[in-house]
């Protein structure tokens, strides 16, 4: 039995222009990441479209540094007829090599939409 490497939804390098006045990234800025990143394994199920409709309690466990490259890892936890719940956890790779810490974590709920904006069945979902 092999164990399967973690692989991020997406990575981002943390940038001066996210900053609060207190040096650190926005919490927004993760927050809109995370929305990102959530979003993945929703799409590679086969959905075209989806939009958030919940973001549940966002915790930060840790502050977000100017040079850290933050992960975002996406794992679909539930499926639904026509949504689909994912756990996205944040963890940053500080500049100066110590281990990775971990930020925080949500549970994001997606809805697949058609054109018009109406919720339809995910792929191959039993209707």
């Amino acid at each position: 039995m092999s164990i399967q490497p973690r692989i991020p939804a997406i990575r981002v390098l943390m940038m001066p222009r996210d900053t609060n006045h207190h040096g650190t990234i926005f919490g927004g800025v993760i927050l809109s990441y995370i929305d990102q990143a959530g979003a993945q394994p929703v799409i590679a199920l086969g959905c075209r479209r989806v939009v958030t409709v919940a973001m549940d309690e966002v915790v930060f466990h840790e502050p977000v540094q100017v040079g850290d490259l933050v992960s975002f890892y996406a794992e679909v936890i539930h499926t639904g007829r026509t949504s689909a719940r994912v756990r996205v956890t944040v963890e940053a790779d500080r500049r100066d090599g110590t281990a990775a810490v971990m930020v925080t974590q949500a549970e994001v709920t997606y809805v697949h939409i058609d054109a018009e904006g109406n919720p339809v069945t995910l792929p191959d979902h039993p209707s």
